[in-house]
């Protein structure tokens, strides 16, 4: 017991000093809550990383008329986005804390392309008022990685919309590993994502919306559902439709996928209508209806000589199935 008094004067700054870098929690973190505080540090290691850009730089006011949004979208507008109202009630309240990062424009002179701080950008032309900017020369790389780090940081994206950023990247030629870097992702995730988007047409996407509350898996599920064409087209029409047009964006996939199974459930369970076609020989002294479901097909014949040559073809059917499996063999 002495000798803890002893060092603890000595030992005490250090101590506090460990315990602010690095608080323990008082329970031990297991399942969803350790995947909580994962995600709580990889947030802020995000937001570390982000404002590295901007530490150290004088902060300018510029007006918004000269400044670009990036060559790169990163999120999709949503009229519902109740979180854009409240940015823009808070910057008319107490102002713009913190700003946006701009690097001269690469093909204008005189004016700017924002890096990220978007919402905030939009914010003041909304209110009229000039953004308060840091100006940095940055190349396109870091510009992506950057844009795509401090987004994730001040609010997460949706799976989608990072999905669509990432394909949106692919197509301008960046590597791999720069858009893992830019959404803080690894390989397998990138995999999944892009698998979603080069399923799904980038305009269905969009009428669809940045689906805040719809993940990774459902979007896996919606685009095996609408890679085949029948339903594709199907999404086509539906997404013109008034309940589709007034939903928000969740439910207007939930709505969409909706449809989709439930006009896709007849092909599944085998109820798809026979198809029927007709046949008549050159003098048309007989005619035929061939109805074909897969599963059965039905020759029917009208006629006065109808019962004649059906006896004649039944007679002949070991002969003509011979003929048929030798030229399948052929045919192979």
């Amino acid at each position: 017991m002495a000798r803890r008094d002893i060092f603890r004067n000595i030992k005490g700054a250090e101590a506090d000093s460990q315990q602010e870098r690095a608080p323990a929690p008082s329970y031990a973190a297991r399942g969803a809550s350790r995947n909580m505080l994962a995600s709580i540090g990889e947030l802020a290691e995000k937001a570390a990383k982000a404002d590295h850009y901007l530490q150290g730089a004088s902060v300018l006011e510029l007006d918004t008329a000269l400044v670009d949004s990036s060559f790169v979208s990163d999120r999709m507008e949503d009229d519902d986005d109740g979180s854009f109202q409240e940015l823009v009630n808070a910057i008319r309240e107490h102002g713009q804390e913190t700003p946006i990062l701009a690097r001269p424009h690469p093909k204008q002179e005189g004016r700017y392309e924002a890096v990220f701080g978007h919402r905030r950008l939009r914010a003041a032309r909304f209110l009229g008022r000039p953004v308060k900017a840091v100006i940095k020369p940055v190349t396109d790389v870091d510009h992506v990685i950057a844009q795509g780090q401090e987004n994730s940081a001040r609010e997460n994206l949706s799976f989608i919309e990072r999905a669509v950023f990432a394909q949106q990247l692919l197509d301008r030629s960046y590597e791999r590993s720069t858009i893992q870097a830019a959404l803080t992702i690894d390989a397998p995730m990138l995999t999944r994502m892009l698998s979603v988007t080069s399923r799904v047409p980038e305009a269905l996407i969009r009428a669809i919306g940045p689906c805040k509350g719809i993940g990774r898996d459902r979007w896996l599920d919606f685009a095996q559902t609408i890679e085949r064409p029948s339903n594709r087209t199907a999404a086509e029409v539906f997404v013109t439709s008034q309940p589709f047009v007034e939903a928000k964006s969740d439910a207007r996939f939930d709505l969409l996928l909706a449809e989709l199974k439930r006009t896709d459930r007849p092909r599944r369970d085998g109820s798809v209508k026979p198809a029927k076609t007709k046949w008549q020989p050159e003098d048309k002294t007989l005619s035929a209806e061939l109805t074909d479901s897969g599963k059965m097909f039905a020759v029917s014949f009208k006629s006065k000589d109808a019962s004649r040559f059906g006896r004649y073809l039944a007679a002949n059917l070991d002969r003509l199935y011979g003929e048929f499996k030798q030229r399948e063999n052929e045919e192979r």
